[in-house]
């Protein structure tokens, strides 16, 4: 079983490749994931591929982690630098945010995203 560290690198790895099947992987199949875009969250594996593909239809996101913390709480914090762009290459987004995991047997179980600004100081 790959260390939480390893598990979301090679994650978020999968993603900036557009490799929704290796991203899933990750995942438990009932997930719940964060929809960044529309609002609200998706659950499951399907409705996660169904909202990358509507993403990545209309913009290109890339997220790098900086730092991973694995807090008291059994949460994973994940400092974040995002890039969105639209299809043409235009920067639309620059910033810093914090991905929040929950991981049990090995997976993905939920993600959210929060503004590390409101979270200063939180693990």
């Amino acid at each position: 079983m790959k260390s939480t560290p390893e598990l979301l690198r090679d994650a978020y790895a999968a993603f900036n490749r557009r490799d929704i099947a290796g991203v899933l992987a990750s995942m438990s199949a009932d997930v719940d994931w964060p929809n960044g875009m529309e609002g609200g969250h998706v659950r499951g594996h399907d409705e996660v591929r169904a909202y990358w593909t509507r993403q990545w239809a209309v913009l290109d996101p890339y997220v790098e982690p900086v730092r991973i913390v694995e807090g008291d709480s059994g949460d994973t914090v994940v400092e974040v630098h995002q890039v969105v762009r639209d299809l043409a290459g235009k920067v639309l987004l620059d910033r810093m945010v914090q991905h929040v995991y929950r991981i049990r047997g090995g997976l993905i179980e939920r993600m959210d995203i929060r503004d590390p600004a409101a979270a200063a100081g939180t693990v």
